[in-house]
């Protein structure tokens, strides 16, 4: 109690000298962050985990027909390149089944035509009568060939959230999200972000990243990592629609950051939970396609790596 009263004496003190000199002992400003006065809700990781899985569990397979923008970056010459919005059809089946098709704009004719099934993966690019084929997995990135490391997985992966497995950890951080107020003002929001950490080769590493709006407790953003803790995948979901009873974002977002080009679906049809057929996944090679193999590719490129080989040009 002594020491309370000798601070509070100092602190008078202190303001008796200074007030005659300058006239004022403190001053306002505005905060620098500025945040939301919007009502917001709460939920437990439990909660939140239960919900991420029975949306996960309950959504089987979808057929959609959407609008397709792109941009790509070329950081050579520091210039982005956007290319006009196509409309396209998107088909994925639980588990790992997706098909994408895109048409040239005004004509409608095949702009291209992917599948993969998890494993492997096609791509027929009648504009330059090529046909693709790989393996979804990149086994030797290549900085010099950036579109050849795109995989159909990457969109699967961004498009259909994955539920939290028994065999991963889920850590709950009570975090910021920026988002625009009544007045189009940005201003900074509470939110849920949960971290899910899984055991890969070398040990265990942050898989996901999952951040669930306040305003809603739906996920708006996931972001992928690979076991080296780069993203590699940066997801952000919008404008949640009701299809069938299910949440379902109507524009999705899906940047990959290291290849430089992020993809946006708007959605204009989606049906849910339909019996998709295999042949609905089936591209077969055209007649007189030229095809390409990635996966030739990529023991040509670690060949070249060696001084026994070059890479292979496409």
């Amino acid at each position: 109690m002594l020491r309370l009263h000798l601070r509070l004496s100092f602190l008078v003190l202190l303001a008796a000298v200074t007030l005659p000199t300058t006239g004022c002992l403190f001053r306002t400003r505005k905060l620098d962050r500025q945040f939301s006065n919007a009502p917001l809700k709460s939920a437990t990781q439990e909660q939140l985990i239960d919900y991420l899985n029975s949306q996960a569990a309950g959504t089987q397979s979808l057929q959609a027909t959407v609008d397709i923008d792109t941009s790509s970056e070329d950081p050579k010459n520091g210039q982005v390149t956007d290319y006009k919005e196509i409309r396209g059809y998107v088909l994925a089946r639980k588990p790992e089944m997706l098909r994408m098709k895109g048409l040239m704009p005004l004509v409608r004719n095949t702009a291209f035509d992917m599948v993969s099934n998890g494993q492997e993966f096609k791509l027929w690019i009648p504009p330059k009568n090529k046909f693709v084929v790989g393996a979804n997995s990149v086994h030797n990135y290549r900085p010099d060939k950036r579109l050849e490391n795109l995989r159909p997985q990457h969109i699967y992966d961004a498009l259909l959230l994955r539920e939290i497995g028994s065999d991963e950890i889920a850590v709950l951080e009570n975090g910021y999200e920026t988002v625009l107020d009544a007045k189009r003002h940005r201003v900074e929001q509470p939110d849920y972000q949960m971290a899910v950490i899984r055991k890969g080769s070398n040990g265990w590493f942050l898989s996901r990243k999952i951040e669930f709006s306040r305003s809603d407790l739906l996920p708006h953003r996931q972001q992928i990592y690979d076991q080296q803790g780069n993203v590699v995948t940066d997801a952000r979901y919008h404008d949640y629609k009701d299809y069938s009873g299910i949440q379902f974002p109507s524009s999705i977002e899906i940047e990959r950051p290291r290849e430089g080009y992020d993809l946006t679906l708007n959605i204009l049809k989606l049906e849910m939970n339909h019996a998709l057929s295999d042949d609905q996944f089936a591209l077969e090679q055209p007649p007189g396609a030229e095809v390409v193999h990635l996966d030739h590719s990529d023991a040509a490129a670690a060949k070249s790596a060696d001084g026994h080989g070059k890479y292979l040009e496409k």
